[in-house]
């Protein structure tokens, strides 16, 4: 009975101690929100949401930092002095950052040796959210940074903020996520394009670059790239140079290349025939009603030219004849129809719109229509030449670029797909083919013969800019670029490179833009299996044996590929861990290494077809 009674009075006294102290509170689950994925074409993924952690400590309550240190040095990779030093000269200090954005495999060792240890009072985790980039430095720019706050800081991570990452209104609770954002390079492409024109850059020594290949049917782009680019997942110490997306936001004279679309212009306007000639005698010379001289010089005496000739030859004195024939304000129109002095509208921040001078601008001269028709005094941007080049592709149809193939929810919920958007209508169909004949003759014995592939027809222009410096043309950088369209028969690629401040004597555009285009056409060609002319069979010796159809397998060691056929290797274009060289056409005679190789990553295998 006594028991009973004593076990009552507890029960009782509890309840009066519980029911007269402070009320609990009811806690507000946490609102939590998962960061979209940005994926490319193919759903690789390329930047992954992850928790990463602040830690800091209070160095007061830390007695003994020697013996702190040398548990969480490990950890945190830092050196044990360091971490000691850190702490005993911040002794009056309540907070303090030991590291910064910790993974959670470190977070979890942290807490463990925390805890034994009976640190806990002193330690603190700030969560964040966070990213992890996969492919570190691949289409860095395009992709983009998270910055700390969780919110995109460049590229399509701040231009889809939103699409990523949805904005909560107060009062909501539960779990949000954001949508998946499929972009329009192939990252297996982009991996190889990249190798070869990293390589480009270092063998100029030049001062950066930048690439564009694009579908001229769609507008899709697939290879988007500005070297030198920086690692997204070292983001904060990267310098200001790795993180400039150039092909978008850096406008510049294009020189010769702008060529084509000025004779585009000249042509569809008909104030010239395809049959007019043009006689160059090594420099543009044309004294105006005011007396004004106007002087331009050519690279050569080249005689009589009509509009196809001046384009293989680039001849400045041509152009600048055919732009007298144009009224200026036509001319402008044309220019802008084509899209310069207009931003694109691609999905990415900070582009420019280049820039187009008008006859009202102060420093419109009497020689302004015929610089801008050879690529001077007219600034303009990557994009904006590839948009342009859709036209020529297009029979005259202006398509719009885009870099997002598709939006999905979480659950693989479409939310958007990219559609063809056409632009202006700028040529006719008979214009835009002759000039993309035009293109391929220059390709094939003008100054971009070095880009000529042979199996598959491409059309390209080249163009060597002095930069400007300060109001005047510098003597000693240049801006070298070329615009190539394949298959010129059916247009399905349109290829852009710009290679900027070569050094080593070669500045022309022919000689170091032209080889690295035919390297990386041919590289698109194989990698998205565009049909070459020329069937390989017509051509084979008959020296070589017809291997088995078994298909190519390269595992861990390289196989005897001796009289595989081209079509029987193109698997092996598609692995992005190491690199295939296919050179001739037929079958494989020999390879380097030779079989029996063990396979290593990022090897380079060279086949030697006949």
């Amino acid at each position: 009975m006594i028991p009973c009674l004593i076990f009552l009075a507890v029960i009782y006294l509890k309840f009066i101690k519980l029911s007269s102290g402070k009320k609990s509170t009811f806690i507000i689950p946490q609102v939590t929100v998962e960061r979209g994925l940005i994926v490319d074409r193919n759903e690789k993924p390329l930047a992954i949401s992850t928790t990463f952690y602040h830690f800091s400590v209070t160095p007061k309550l830390i007695k003994n930092p020697s013996h702190f240190s040398k548990l969480v040095a490990p950890i945190l990779q830092m050196n044990e002095e360091e971490i000691e030093k850190k702490i005993s000269e911040n002794k009056s200090l309540s907070f303090l950052y030991l590291k910064k954005k910790i993974s959670q495999e470190q977070f979890e060792d942290l807490s463990r040796i925390i805890s034994q240890n009976d640190y806990y009072n002193a330690c603190k985790f700030d969560t964040i959210p966070g990213r992890i980039y996969p492919e570190n430095n691949l289409a860095s720019q395009l992709i983009g940074y998270m910055g700390d706050e969780g919110r995109g800081l460049s590229g399509i991570e701040y231009s889809q903020q939103d699409v990523l990452s949805p904005q909560i209104k107060p009062n909501q609770t539960g779990a949000f996520f954001g949508n998946n954002v499929y972009l329009t390079i192939d990252a297996g492409l982009q991996y190889k394009l990249e190798k070869i024109v990293q390589n480009a850059m270092e063998e100029t020594k030049a001062d950066n670059l930048r690439l564009i290949a694009a579908n001229a049917k769609t507008g899709e782009i697939l290879s988007y790239i500005s070297l030198p680019s920086v690692n997204l997942n070292e983001y904060s110490s990267a310098s200001a140079k790795e993180k400039i997306d150039r092909p978008a936001v850096l406008p510049y004279e294009p020189g010769s290349v702008f060529k084509i679309f000025s004779v585009a212009a000249f042509l569809n306007s008909r104030v010239i025939s395809a049959d007019d000639s043009f006689l160059c005698d090594g420099i543009y010379s044309r004294k105006t009603s005011r007396g004004e001289v106007v002087k331009i010089t050519c690279l050569a005496h080249h005689g009589w030219l009509n509009a196809r000739k001046a384009l293989e030859l680039s001849c400045n004195d041509a152009l600048a004849q055919m732009s007298e024939k144009i009224n200026t304000e036509d001319f402008l129109v044309y220019i802008h129809k084509f899209g310069f002095g207009e931003r694109t509208g691609v999905e990415l921040p900070s582009e420019t719109p280049g820039f187009v001078r008008n006859t009202d601008d102060r420093f419109w001269s009497a020689r302004s229509k015929a610089t801008i028709s050879i690529g001077q005094e007219i600034q303009v941007s990557a994009l904006q030449l590839v948009q342009a080049a859709t036209a020529l592709a297009n029979k005259g149809q202006i398509i719009k670029l885009s870099l997002i193939h598709k939006i999905c929810d979480k659950d693989r919920n479409v939310i958007y797909e990219h559609k063809v958007v056409p632009g202006e209508k700028v040529l006719s169909a008979s214009t835009a083919d002759y000039i993309l004949s035009c293109m391929e003759t220059t390709t094939e014995r003008g100054n971009a013969t070095r880009a000529f592939i042979g199996d598959i027809s491409i059309g390209s222009k080249t163009g060597t800019a002095q930069m400007a410096e300060n109001g005047t043309y510098s003597k000693t950088d240049f801006l070298a670029n070329e615009i190539a369209i394949f298959p010129v028969n059916d247009p399905q690629i349109i290829l852009y490179i710009a290679i900027e401040k070569p050094q080593g004597g070669e500045t022309y555009a022919g000689r170091i833009v032209a080889p690295v285009i035919k390297a990386t056409a041919n590289e698109i060609i194989d990698h998205l299996g565009i049909a070459r002319e020329n069937a390989a069979s017509l051509a084979h010796s008959g020296r070589t044996r017809i291997s088995s159809t078994q298909p190519v397998e390269l595992k861990t060691k390289v196989p005897d590929f001796t009289g595989r056929s081209k079509r029987d290797l193109l698997p092996l274009l598609q692995r992005d861990d190491i690199r295939v060289i296919i050179k001739g056409e037929g079958w494989v005679t020999s390879q380097t290494p030779e079989a029996g190789t063990p396979v290593t990553g990022n090897m380079t295998i060279e086949l030697n077809l006949e």
